[in-house]
């Protein structure tokens, strides 16, 4: 009878042992996530190359991907011929403007041989050596040749007033032209798909030879240097943490040990959801919890979506 009892009290502290050893040694739990960005194509084309693997480690504004851009520089082409075009287009005032200056000069030197002509004819009418109508003549050329070198003159300007309107107006077309090509070119530049970030490739999506469009995903990478469990906490336990907060993180090391790490509180939710279905809270009556995110700094084990524990102390 006594050997009975001995062996029913020893199965039973077997029996607790193995349900303290099987008890919750943490206050929180979660799964770990990464901030993933998913990379698209900025333009259509094929791709012409995207050596990259899943699993590959990119570093930040490396070339990912190129895009077959032929399209757009034979268009940026057609719009430089146009503008080109325009030029042809415009009209040179540079000639009607020498010939009408040349006339002036010849006017002027004309002008000057009239005036000398009317002085030494005043000259000669007071010794009574020409007649006044010498004189008449004279003035009357005079003043031909001042009005002819005024016409002139004003007709320099009205070339140039009018050339220089039209050529406005066939000019004021190559701004917008300008205007497509810087549009052209920002497009050929997007053909080159730059990486946004430090991470490692988690999917790929295209391969090249396949043909891709704007916003289509080509892959999707993450930085998995520092990664971010997201964990479930109660009521009652919000009091106990803070943004900042320094804590330890527990993550399964085979069958019966713990590999822990450090982790930083950056984020605290300030509204209360119903415990998800494959969350185990401290409390197990909780049906709300708050969610935290705690950042941990990847040694290369931690994996997106590993289960993780929290220790507040």
């Amino acid at each position: 009878m006594k050997f009975q009892i001995c062996l029913y009290v020893s199965l039973v502290s077997l029996v607790l042992t193995g349900c303290n050893l099987s008890g919750k040694t943490s206050d929180a739990s979660g799964t770990f996530e990464a901030d993933e960005v998913i990379v698209s194509s900025e333009i259509n084309g094929k791709i012409l190359k995207m050596d990259l693997q899943e699993g590959s480690v990119l570093a930040k504004d490396s070339v990912a991907a190129i895009i077959d851009s032929t399209q757009l520089v034979l268009q940026k082409q057609q719009v430089e011929a146009s503008i080109s075009a325009l030029h042809q287009k415009t009209m040179d005032v540079t000639p009607q403007v020498k010939l009408l200056k040349d006339q002036i000069a010849v006017q002027k030197v004309q002008l000057a041989n009239a005036e000398y002509e009317k002085s030494r004819t005043e000259k000669l009418i007071k010794a009574d050596a020409a007649t006044t109508k010498q004189l008449d003549d004279l003035n009357n050329q005079i003043d031909i040749l001042q009005k002819q070198i005024t016409v002139n003159e004003q007709q320099i300007k009205v070339q140039e007033t009018t050339t220089g309107t039209q050529n406005s107006s066939v000019l004021s077309e190559t701004k917008p032209l300008k205007g497509s090509i810087a549009q052209i070119q920002d497009q050929v530049r997007r053909s080159n798909v730059i990486n946004p970030i430090n991470g490692t490739v988690l999917t790929k999506y295209a391969m090249a030879g396949e043909i891709t469009a704007p916003g289509k995903a080509l892959y999707k990478i993450a930085d998995l240097s520092v990664i971010t469990l997201r964990a479930y906490i109660t009521g009652t336990q919000l009091s106990q943490v803070k943004l900042g907060q320094h804590l330890k993180v527990l993550v399964d090391d085979g069958a019966s040990k713990y590999k822990e790490y450090e982790g930083e509180i950056t984020w605290i939710s300030d509204k209360a959801e119903f415990t998800p279905k494959t969350i185990q809270t401290k409390d197990e009556r909780a049906n709300l919890v708050y969610a935290i995110k705690i950042h941990v700094k990847n040694d290369g084990y931690l994996k997106i979506g590993m289960y993780g524990e929290v220790k507040f102390n």
